[in-house]
């Protein structure tokens, strides 16, 4: 029984090591960056020596997966299924955009770190897109439905981080100024079918 006991207890000791180099990755990946965030500083931020480091992540990307699935835990991307059933286009995209951005506003520092370094570092850019790839296709695909080549590359600037962050942040306008800016913009775009011109319908 004490064998026992001990084995679990060690094994908890070991997750709770696990989680606060985590914890600590993550942190630093908000305000550095993960391009900038060496082991040595997750170690010490932590708390641990580096050989523990290493038992746990043998390299960055075993890293970068952990600490990804851990963001997203705490905080999900919004579902696209969940705008799917609304048959009015401009309130599809309005409550498409005011989930994102929401989002976006709570993760503003560990987004755009994250999407900062994913313009140069592959392994980061890798990560984002097999962590939030799905997620913007289901957006494109829900919110984007009937929509032709303008507005749909138009539909995808509006889904972006940096959109976003140029609206709220840069421009200082209200969230839902800047998603009614963005749906406004949406659903006043023609959409061109076969040879006609033809203004977009709501539905």
């Amino acid at each position: 029984m004490a064998r026992t006991y001990t084995l679990k207890r060690r094994a908890e000791q070991q997750a709770e090591t696990r989680q606060r180099i985590v914890e600590a990755a993550v942190a630093l990946h908000g305000e550095i960056g993960p391009a900038f965030t060496t082991f040595s500083l997750i170690a010490e931020r932590a708390g641990v020596q580096r050989n523990t480091f290493y038992s746990h992540f043998p390299d960055e990307r075993s890293l970068l997966l952990a600490c990804s699935a851990r963001s997203l835990e705490r905080d999900p991307l919004p579902d696209a299924a969940t705008w799917r059933d609304i048959g009015d286009r401009a309130e599809r995209l309005t409550a498409g955009l005011s989930a994102l951005y929401a989002w976006y506003g709570r993760n503003a520092d560990l987004a755009g770190c994250v999407l900062r370094d994913a313009e140069s570092h592959p392994l980061v850019r890798e990560i984002v897109e097999l962590r939030w790839g799905p997620f913007l296709a289901a957006y494109d695909e829900v919110l984007g439905g009937g929509f032709a080549s303008a507005p749909r590359a138009l539909l995808r600037l509006a889904l972006g981080f940096f959109t976003w962050r140029s609206l709220v942040r840069d421009s200082a306008l209200a969230p839902d100024e800047a998603v009614r800016t963005m749906v406004a913009a949406l659903t006043a775009t023609p959409r061109v079918i076969g040879p006609a011109l033809i203004r977009p319908s709501t539905r």
